[in-house]
């Protein structure tokens, strides 16, 4: 039994909306300090006890059903900005806070956590860094890995440890912050995070492009690849050079932002650049602008750069409709239109046996299908398993939910 009385944590009995993929847990905890989250780990552990770690909620239904699951820990009440060092350009937040609220309250400094969660409002701190997602300003900023600069985690026994930031106690040797995104919840509870920030620009603008698909072709990179190519080099520095080609098929709309001082001048001189495909430079971002439309099915490619012709050209008539960065080597894919698990199925290996030639590697974060091969090949898996074993080797953190069953 776990209760109030053993933790000092709030804790209610679960129900049907609780649901982990599925599987519906006995208890929900809901922990506000780092020290109640070491007190529930370590009741858990007494008791052999698995738990689900979870912020917002957004991406619960990403990876597949834990293979068993007792109590869903609940981050949403540790809500609090803990520190905001504004002349350091430095926030440590707890990491139920969620990624709307921190920047409403860093822009009152004229700052910002320069992530764009591609997803819906409720997004946490700790779910964008389980999941490791990234929006379209990461060719410029980096990604969250790049921007944490301390973290604060719970171990599956209770311990607490820290990295990074003011206070270092790492674990091993490990580097805790790396290593904890896009654990997806396996190796223990992200509780608090610190990161680097950047002043707000100044202006922003946003060029707008309408390119024909590419031709399957051996004579070389096709037109949204070479502009790629120019724009990853610019001496005008654009911050994101985005794409959207829905349902992989007719035109690719590619939008560029630049943002800083003399945003409105570097994108005219931009655009010029870029030529004909160019319909306009604006003053806000189109609608689709880092956003994605549904993750019921949702897959993303990583690949080289140089690549990306050889990506485009795979996508093409597969079924997906393609959001993402053109110069990151990071896509999203979204099935459009109603098809049945084999036809999915048959649609994700196909896509990514024409992928992996290429360098690109291709999972499946979210489907409603079991027989859909979520990772594909992972070279890393044994490693990674081993990292597992080292930091809970009772498999009582999201157990099954990561690559491999981890």
């Amino acid at each position: 039994m776990l209760s109030e009385d053993l933790t000092g944590v709030t804790v209610r009995e679960a129900g049907p909306e609780d649901a982990v993929c599925g599987v519906t847990p006995r208890w929900v905890a809901l922990p506000e300090t780092v020290e109640e989250v070491s007190a529930l780990m370590r009741a858990c552990a007494d008791r052999d006890l698995a738990v689900v770690p979870v912020g917002g909620g957004t991406k619960l239904h990403w990876g597949p059903p834990p293979e068993r699951l007792d109590v869903l820990l609940d981050l949403c009440c540790m809500n609090e900005i803990v520190e905001h060092a504004a002349g350091d350009l430095v926030v440590r937040a707890q990491a139920g806070v969620t990624m709307d609220a921190l920047a409403a309250a860093l822009a009152g400094s004229g700052q910002e956590l320069a992530l764009d969660v591609p997803f819906t409002e409720g997004t946490t701190i700790g779910g964008t860094l389980a999941a490791a997602v990234a929006g379209p300003r990461a060719f410029r900023y980096g990604t969250a890995r790049d921007l944490l600069i301390g973290i604060t985690v719970v171990l599956p026994d209770g311990t607490v440890a820290r990295s990074g930031g003011k206070v270092v106690k790492n674990v091993a040797g490990y580097d805790l912050g790396k290593l904890f995104t896009g654990s997806f919840g396996t190796l223990g509870v992200i509780a608090e995070a610190t990161f680097r920030l950047h002043p707000l620009p100044a202006d922003r603008r946003w060029i707008v492009a309408v390119i024909e698909p590419p031709q399957v072709s051996e004579r070389g990179p096709c037109q949204v690849s070479e502009l790629a190519a120019m724009l990853a080099s610019a001496q005008e520095e654009p911050s994101a050079v985005e794409l959207d080609w829905p349902h992989g098929q007719g035109p690719i709309w590619m939008t560029v932002l630049v943002e800083g001082a003399a945003a409105e001048e570097r994108a005219r001189a931009l655009a010029e650049r870029m030529g004909e495909p160019v319909t306009g430079v604006r003053d806000e971002p189109p609608p689709q602008w880092g956003l994605i439309a549904d993750d019921d099915l949702l897959a993303e490619v990583r690949f080289p750069p140089a690549a990306l012709t050889e990506v485009l050209d795979a996508v093409h008539y597969s079924g997906f409709s393609l959001r993402g960065s053109a110069v990151t080597g990071r896509i999203w894919l979204e099935l459009w239109g109603e098809e049945d698990e084999e036809k999915v199925s048959g649609a994700v290996d196909a896509l990514r046996d024409r992928l992996e030639p290429c360098g690109a590697r291709l999972v499946v974060h979210a489907t409603p299908y079991e027989s859909v091969q979520r990772w594909g090949r992972v070279g890393a898996l044994p490693l990674m398993r081993r990292v597992k074993e080292r930091f809970d080797p009772g498999r009582r953190m999201s157990p099954g939910r990561f690559v491999g069953g981890i």
